[in-house]
């Protein structure tokens, strides 16, 4: 079998293919691709028999390649994002996988793939619905919330919040202004309605906008401090590998 890794963070891109040889080692990884420009030139004149795509990359949506070329291979999708775009990866027959990847996921990928393929039971996707979805998508995130604040009802716009934390079972959302308040959603539910592109869950406890962002301080080469503006009491740290998800949502 053959494949194309088509991922603009080299250690990810790495990491996957050595899971990927892992899983069985007569897989070809016939190259890897680090943005839309170079995957549209590759694609157009070579033939492989399975792609793994990540969402974003440096130049661009990965979905602008589907725009410039024609593409029937099978695609499984990388993404670090668990909100919309697994609803419409399902809507569409599409497989993906969330990042950090995990082997055993992978392989239950590959292991689908495999068995669609021996009975001839792979169909095209619908790649065009799917760019709809996600250039459609921004205008459905949540803009404001409405606060109770004992008799009274304040409304906060998210451009007036640094980020979300929770804490004994309770979830809080911090101003700017470094005020807090409650909020009646967990952070489950925030990662649905928050635009991606300025909220990242940066880990079990906290969802942070990317301007509260004062400082990012490399401890190791597995794990990065992060310090927030407003601040907070309790260090925020980070493993290396979602560090790395980190660093391409602000290097968007």
């Amino acid at each position: 079998m053959k494949i194309v890794i088509i991922e603009d963070e080299k250690i990810l891109a790495n990491k996957l293919e050595q899971y990927i040889l892992e899983i069985d080692e007569s897989i070809e990884v016939l190259a890897k691709i680090g943005t839309v420009r170079d995957a549209v030139d590759w694609l157009a004149k070579n033939l492989v028999d399975l792609i793994f795509l990540d969402i974003h990359l440096s130049d661009g949506l990965s979905f602008d390649i589907f725009e410039q070329v024609h593409i029937s291979t099978p695609v499984i999708f990388t993404t670090a994002y668990d909100q919309y775009a697994i609803k419409a990866f399902k809507n569409n027959g599409i497989d993906y996988l969330l990042k950090p990847i995990n082997i055993k996921e992978l392989k239950e990928s590959i292991d689908k793939f495999k068995e669609l393929y021996q009975h001839k039971e792979i169909s095209n996707p619908d790649f065009h619905a799917l760019i709809e979805v996600f250039k459609n998508k921004s205008e459905s995130y949540k803009k404001r919330f409405t606060i109770n604040v004992g008799s009274k009802i304040k409304i906060i716009n998210t451009d007036d919040i640094a980020y979300f934390y929770s804490t004994n079972k309770a979830v809080f959302l911090r101003t700017i202004n470094n005020k807090d308040y409650d909020v009646d959603y967990s952070l489950n539910k925030l990662e649905n309605i928050l635009d991606p592109e300025i909220f990242f869950r940066i880990n079990r406890k906290y969802i942070i906008r990317i301007q509260s962002i004062d400082k990012l301080i490399t401890l190791s080469k597995s794990r990065l401090l992060v310090k927030l503006n407003p601040p907070v009491a309790e260090d925020i740290i980070i493993t290396y590998q979602r560090s790395g998800a980190l660093k391409k949502w602000l290097n968007r």
